[in-house]
């Protein structure tokens, strides 16, 4: 038995091409945190499990909450902005039945950004765990979470679809946010921010990005999403140095 969890706050631009990817799997959940659209609308059209919970500014716990809920042997994780292609969903099941001594898998992710797949960069090197045995782990950290499953991990060839930030004002939203829960989790990391993580560090992750991985031959889309990931850096060390301040 296989079951998805979908974790969602005001998603109704997204969430419905999400749930159809994954209509296949034997359960669908959405941990909802109090969305104020047709997120939960939209969801129980298409017989997904609502579970109200406040996200509280940890999306670890709001994932381990999911997988308390589920009751699938194997739990697969799902954006609102991610979708799962058929070559993916038909690789998922070939593999849950012939390789048994896997607990969990990781999954590339395909980014498209200004109508544009980017083929490089940053982006283009994204492996997450999001396929695995709903008791061989838990997830950890409130923001860039990691799902800890303990043994043999697999990798997947195919890639989840993802969608992201349709406009430059939601792709700022987007990046203040998280860079805020991301200098929480330095912080509690005790990660100390001096002037060369706040300077130097979102310089050479733009290099990196841009130059040596060539996201300049993603054209316009892959400028700006070096641009906005060196921005993001910059901010979650700038509100580092400003809560070590405090």
């Amino acid at each position: 038995m296989i079951s998805t969890v979908i974790i969602a706050k005001n998603e109704e631009k997204d969430i419905e091409e999400s749930l159809k990817s994954v209509s296949w799997c034997d359960e669908v959940l959405v941990i909802d945190d109090y969305s104020e659209d047709r997120t939960v609308e939209i969801a129980k059209k298409y017989g997904a499990k609502i579970f109200p919970r406040h996200l509280n500014r940890d999306f670890a716990a709001q994932r381990n909450f999911g997988l308390e809920k589920a009751r699938g042997e194997w739990v697969l994780f799902v954006d609102a902005d991610e979708r799962v292609s058929p070559a993916l969903r038909a690789e998922i099941f070939q593999k849950l039945k012939s390789d048994p001594k896997y607990n969990g898998f990781y999954l590339k992710r395909t980014d498209f950004f200004g109508g544009r797949q980017l083929k490089h960069g940053e982006t283009s090197r994204v492996k997450l765990l999001r396929l695995g045995r709903r008791k061989a782990g838990k997830w950890q950290r409130n923001v860039h979470e990691i799902w800890e499953v303990r043994g043999e991990i697999g990798e997947l060839k195919n890639s989840l679809i993802h969608l992201p930030h349709p406009t430059i004002s939601e792709f700022l939203r987007e990046v203040n946010f998280y860079s805020t829960l991301h200098a929480q989790s330095l912080d509690n990391e005790k990660v100390n921010p001096g002037l060369f993580r706040i300077i130097f560090y979102p310089l050479g992750k733009f290099i990196q990005n841009y130059f040596l991985r060539l996201g300049f031959l993603d054209g316009m889309p892959g400028l700006i999403v070096a641009l906005m990931m060196s921005f993001h850096s910059f901010l979650a060390q700038g509100k580092l140095f400003l809560q070590w301040k405090k």
